[in-house]
């Protein structure tokens, strides 16, 4: 008996029944995974956000710069007078000098001081040979004793002419001719006295002296040789007190008056300051340069200084009350505004002021408002230093550096 064999519909559903099932089942606990980790990562990220930083972090976030500052960096204000100059130059003369010269003709017998060498007035310092202005002197007294022999005769005379007027002996006019006697007899005793006067000057002018107290600049003769009138022996100097010349242009003659007050140095004497006084101001300029010559009286009491030696200095021409200086380096512009940056508690602050005069040359300006003595300043710009920067003083620094103006 044969079976037969009878095929089973297909169904879709069951032609994989092992393949399908294990896919889906390993995709979904993957993917819930993953969103898990994501929640938690942005958790933990939440959570930190406002949390302080560690000491890591700490060091790498950045300070702010504290800046040194050495004594050169920074100005103390400081009051003290500010003047304004003028600069000259010129030379020294002395104020007082003479040449002394021989009056009569003679031989030098002698000279009794040398260049150099202090005088006294009235001191000798040259005699002239004067045995013929001796014996001239002597023959001008003869001839006044013979005038006053001549005088007494025409005296005696006229008394006996009187007396024989007055007994009507002799006329009157025999009297008038013995008294015209006396007077011409007179009149030749007061000549040969005046003569007897000259002479005896004369034989005085042999013996030359000092006219004032100085030093001998000059001698210009040497014993043996023969001078006539006028002729120079000695140029005297005094070195007490001297005249600077200096010349100064036109234009800055109307800064200038009588009894400012002047310094100047001179070669050779490089550490020592000198001092004087206008004394005068020549009227004119001087022809070709179109300057005038301005005379200042120098005080030499001690000597120092000598005629003839190059001065260069400055006269004062204004000079203000003490007031706070400010060093010209320090001072900034701040919108159109006069500002400085001041040091105050270790901080940088920016300080308006307002200003006076102003020395280019002494590199100061007057400070009327906006700082008072004792302020620190920046003495000069500084990179990095503005406003607002911590700052720090070295010991040096904290000393006044703001001196007093002196030029102008």
């Amino acid at each position: 008996m044969k079976r037969e064999t009878v095929p089973l519909p297909f169904t879709p559903d069951l032609a994989l029944p092992a393949t399908t099932p294990a896919r889906r089942r390993w995709k979904k606990p993957a993917l819930l995974v993953l969103l898990l980790a994501l929640l938690a990562g942005a958790g933990w990220a939440w959570m930190n956000a406002g949390a302080k930083p560690g000491p890591a972090a700490e060091k790498e976030k950045p300070k702010t710069p504290v800046y040194e500052l050495a004594a050169g960096d920074v100005a103390t204000i400081a009051a003290s007078e500010l003047s304004l100059s003028l600069p000259l130059s010129g030379s020294l003369t002395p104020l007082t000098q003479a040449t002394v010269k021989s009056k009569v003709s003679g031989v030098v017998l002698e000279t009794t001081v040398q260049e150099g060498m202090p005088v006294a007035a009235g001191q000798v310092i040259a005699r002239l040979d004067g045995a013929e202005l001796r014996a001239r002197a002597a023959q001008q007294q003869a001839t006044l004793d013979e005038a006053n022999a001549r005088l007494a005769l025409a005296k005696k005379n006229n008394q006996n002419s009187e007396a024989l007027l007055r007994q009507n002996y002799i006329s009157r006019s025999a009297y008038d001719t013995t008294q015209n006697s006396v007077e011409l007899a007179q009149a030749s005793v007061a000549a040969a006295r005046a003569q007897v006067d000259m002479a005896r000057i004369a034989l005085a002018d042999t013996t030359l002296t000092a006219p004032l107290a100085g030093v001998v600049s000059k001698r210009h003769v040497q014993a043996g040789e023969k001078l006539a009138p006028d002729m120079p022996v000695m140029s005297i100097v005094n070195l007490s007190q001297l005249t600077l010349e200096a010349q100064v242009p036109a234009s800055e003659i109307p800064r200038i008056r009588v009894g400012q007050d002047v310094q100047f140095r001179v070669d050779g004497f490089d550490q020592r300051p000198f001092t004087g006084k206008v004394a005068r101001i020549n009227p004119t300029t001087e022809a070709g340069s179109r300057a005038m010559l301005v005379y200042i009286s120098v005080n030499n009491a001690d000597g120092a200084l000598r005629g003839g030696m190059f001065a260069k200095g400055q006269i004062t021409t204004t000079r203000n009350a003490a007031r706070p200086l400010l060093p010209l380096a320090a001072l900034r512009k701040d919108g159109g505004k006069d500002v400085v940056y001041r040091v105050d508690n270790g901080t940088v602050a920016l300080q308006p002021v307002t200003l006076g005069m102003r020395s280019e040359d002494a590199g100061m300006v007057e400070v009327l408002d906006g700082l008072a003595p004792g302020a620190i300043v920046l003495a000069a710009p500084l990179d990095g230093v503005k406003p607002g920067s911590k700052v720090k003083l070295l010991s040096a620094a904290a000393a006044p550096t703001t001196a007093a103006a002196t030029k102008g």
